[in-house]
């Protein structure tokens, strides 16, 4: 199928990602998907070519390389892990909580699976925010003081926590408890299968799902087992180490 006649559904099909794209245009994908996206364009007063390269760069997604994570110094692991991790789920969280509301309420009655998916996401949305705020206000900071701190110094920062251990220790048990939910998610959607009556709103919601799952258990990887290993011997070696 050409670009003139591919029709708005079929950019969703063959790729959810273009979603968020007609999201930010107002386009229906879902009802009125069956639409020639030229046609629509014509209608709406959107500029063709520029919505194809939105839509082109939108499937594109984020690069994904084999990058030596471990190798990484703490302080940018942390600042990656902010930027790249924590901003994905803030931007997600109201995308995901909107199609959710809407997948509710076109096919709770026939699914009611869906509802308890739903309120699961909407505790993990709320516990992450909590989480990653106390990582970006006391964890990560006190990680890039001790990063800064100079060879045969005993500033060793201070902290009300003690030992930096004692907060890593709560972010793993969290952790724990958000990928727990997750598999509840996972389990209940059917590994992220929709139904043969679900709309596109219905498989884009499970595909950003499971989208959100994935990313999560890399964030988690980089937290639990390079970011705070490595913050905790650090820690160690400047106790251990004499001033000047």
């Amino acid at each position: 199928m050409d670009n003139q006649n591919k029709t708005i559904g079929s950019y969703v099909t063959e790729d959810y990602r273009t979603a968020a794209v007609f999201g930010r245009y107002g386009i229906d994908f879902c009802c009125r998907g069956n639409r020639p996206l030229q046609d629509v364009c014509r209608q709406e007063n959107i500029n063709y070519e520029a919505l194809l390269e939105e839509l082109s760069q939108a499937a594109t997604g984020p690069i994904t390389g084999n990058d030596n994570f471990s190798s990484w110094p703490p302080d940018l692991l942390a600042d990656y892990i902010e930027k790249i991790h924590h901003r994905y789920v803030e931007q997600s969280i109201p995308q995901l909580t909107g199609l959710l509301e809407k997948v509710t309420n076109a096919h709770g009655d026939r699914h009611p699976e869906v509802y308890e998916i739903a309120e699961h996401f909407r505790i993990s949305a709320g516990e992450l925010t909590k989480h990653m705020k106390k990582e970006e206000l006391v964890l990560f900071p006190f990680i890039r003081k001790m990063v800064n701190i100079r060879p045969g110094s005993s500033a060793i920062p201070e902290a009300a926590f003690g030992s930096v251990a004692n907060p890593i220790s709560v972010m793993l048990q969290e952790h724990d408890n958000e990928g727990e939910r997750f598999r509840k998610i996972e389990e209940l959607s059917s590994g992220y299968t929709p139904p043969e009556d679900a709309c596109n709103t219905y498989r884009v919601t499970y595909e950003l799902l499971m989208e959100f799952q994935q990313d999560l258990h890399k964030h988690i990887h980089l937290e639990n087992n390079i970011l705070f290993p490595a913050a905790i011997t650090m820690e160690a070696a400047l106790k251990q180490q004499k001033p000047d």
